[in-house]
């Protein structure tokens, strides 16, 4: 089976970024245009080869060609965004980014006709039939195969501060949730999402790969969905946990953050550190007060001697990493709460036009 390869890890510091977006159409409503974008249009030369679609035919993704520096990545994520908008415009599309699209009700969208999709609604069913989702992927390069499954099993903790302060997604099929990131919660009802466990070794964490494959549980390792994940085929870490952005800077903010996140694991890891080996019910509850309360969420502090609330762990990420991106976002209005109010102030055009990507 294509399971991926410990040999292919063997760069430290490499970018890669994925980002999912909806086809709408000239006022802003989900529609079906991927088989036109991704099949029967030539895209633009950078997105030859990095250009696919989602289970919806009103899904879209991409991928930067890799980032060799953290320097880099705002000019390869601005070339790709604007290159995708010239390519939707020349068919008569536009495009829109957000965890999830209000106005994409899922029984009335097309399904994608690749087999890989087809296979996965036999097989999930109803969870995966209303999979509207869209999210942002990042991948950090790690020179080492043991390396990255410690950097994965600790990126787990930072997770939820990363989901609240990207929490972008409060209505789904066309109605207000009460969650801040309601793409979170409709995704997790997926097989192999969410926390995953501690994985002690590389070892157990390819030979649980390869079970998943060998007893059909998945068809191939791409359907191992969690939150984090060391990919086996990439070399990466890669943090899967974000809300879609319509706005660049907040994408940029994030790439910031999990590049210096990654890295200084990665450091730690080679200083001996023991790192913690945080119960999964605890992950999960942090992670349910991020998409319940976004911006304003708090969390049980990874010593369970209390509580912290985003804006200090946000601090004390940005004091620790030399980072500043995230902090921005936090001080700004989140996405979910500028949907709420563009919507109540200027209706539902008005908020499908604020997630156009210019």
């Amino acid at each position: 089976m294509d399971s991926g390869s410990a040999s292919n890890f063997t760069e430290m510091g490499t970018l890669g970024v994925e980002e999912e977006f909806f086809v709408v159409d000239g006022r802003g409503r989900p529609t079906a245009g991927t088989d036109e974008l991704v099949y029967e249009r030539d895209p633009p030369e950078i997105l030859d080869g990095r250009l696919d679609h989602e289970l919806f035919k009103c899904v879209i993704e991409t991928q930067t060609p890799r980032i060799d520096r953290v320097s880099e990545a705002r000019d390869r994520v601005l070339a790709v965004r604007s290159a995708l908008v010239d390519h939707a415009e020349a068919a008569g599309y536009r495009i829109a980014a957000a965890g999830l699209h209000p106005g994409a009700l899922w029984r009335e969208l097309e399904h994608a006709e690749k087999p890989r999709y087809r296979a996965q609604l036999d097989r999930i069913q109803y969870p995966q039939h209303r999979n509207t989702t869209a999210g942002l992927h990042v991948h950090v390069g790690v020179d080492d195969p043991e390396k990255a499954v410690w950097v994965a099993n600790e990126v787990r903790w930072y997770l939820p501060v990363m989901l609240a302060l990207s929490a972008n997604s409060p209505y789904w099929n066309g109605y207000d949730t009460g969650l801040q990131s309601a793409r979170a919660k409709i995704f997790e009802a997926l097989p192999n999402t969410g926390m995953p466990t501690t994985f002690d070794s590389y070892e157990a964490f390819a030979s649980f790969e390869e079970t998943m494959v060998e007893t059909g549980s998945i068809n191939d390792r791409g359907e191992l969905w969690y939150d984090v994940r060391p990919h086996t085929g990439h070399g990466t870490v890669e943090v899967r946990t974000p809300d879609g952005q319509a706005d660049p800077g907040v994408v940029l903010a994030f790439v910031e953050y999990v590049h210096a996140l990654v890295t200084e694991l990665a450091e730690r890891y080679e200083d001996g550190e023991t790192g913690y080996r945080h119960r999964r019910e605890l992950l999960d509850e942090n992670k349910w007060r991020a998409m319940r309360y976004g911006h304003a969420a708090s969390f049980v502090d990874r010593d369970r001697d209390g509580e912290i609330d985003l804006g200090e762990a946000v601090d004390r990420e940005c004091d620790r990493l030399g980072v500043s991106g995230i902090r921005d976002v936090y001080d700004a209005e989140s996405g979910a709460a500028s949907q709420r109010r563009i919507s109540e102030e200027d209706g539902v055009e008005a908020l499908y036009e604020s997630l156009i990507v210019e």
